[in-house]
């Protein structure tokens, strides 16, 4: 059993300083993930890796009736809040857009530049939870690849399935997000 492992089961029966032993040893890694995934967001993105980090922990520790069986599952709900809180972030820029509480002004067509990344962002986020229903493993394996930016090895790890079966069932989950996203 590892150490996280270890924690993870104190934490579920109530030790309160479980909590303080456990961030050191994920910190890093959550790190890395948060930094894999705003390399990939459009520049001049105001939320940092850390902040998505110290975001995503504070949703996790917060909730005190919240148990986690294993590292992985623990990662998968780390994935979970990181993507939840970019949603959110493309959803306040979104409105922010349309409601800026400017003066009213006509818009030319070269003036019209969308966030491309953000709309992708959004439509899988959408998307995201029909896969799940079909596909549990598949709608947790796109979290963490897309959402989180984790390697297809770190995924395969993360989610205790063989590396081959992940790359399998990623093909799968992007076939079926294509399809969902552009049914044209």
């Amino acid at each position: 059993m590892s150490e996280v492992t270890r924690i993870l089961e104190s934490l579920a029966h109530g030790d309160a300083h479980a909590a303080e032993a456990l961030l050191p040893l994920v910190y890093e890694e959550l790190r890395k993930l948060a930094a894999a995934k705003m390399a990939q967001e459009a520049p001049g993105q105001t939320l940092q890796p850390t902040a998505l980090v110290h975001e995503a922990w504070l949703k996790l520790a917060g909730n005190q009736h919240r148990k986690f069986q294993s590292r992985t599952h623990f990662m998968v709900a780390a994935a979970e809040a990181m993507r939840r809180i970019l949603i959110d972030n493309a959803r306040r820029k979104r409105s922010q857009k349309r409601d800026a509480g400017g003066q009213r002004m006509e818009l030319h067509e070269s003036q019209m530049a969308q966030d491309p990344a953000s709309e992708e962002l959004m439509a899988v986020h959408e998307s995201l939870d029909r896969l799940a229903q079909e596909d549990a493993c598949a709608a947790d394996l796109v979290k963490l690849r897309y959402f989180v930016g984790m390697t297809m090895p770190e995924a395969a790890v993360a989610l205790a399935i063989p590396l081959r079966t992940a790359e399998r069932l990623w093909a799968y989950a992007r076939a079926w997000l294509r399809r969902e996203i552009r049914p044209e």
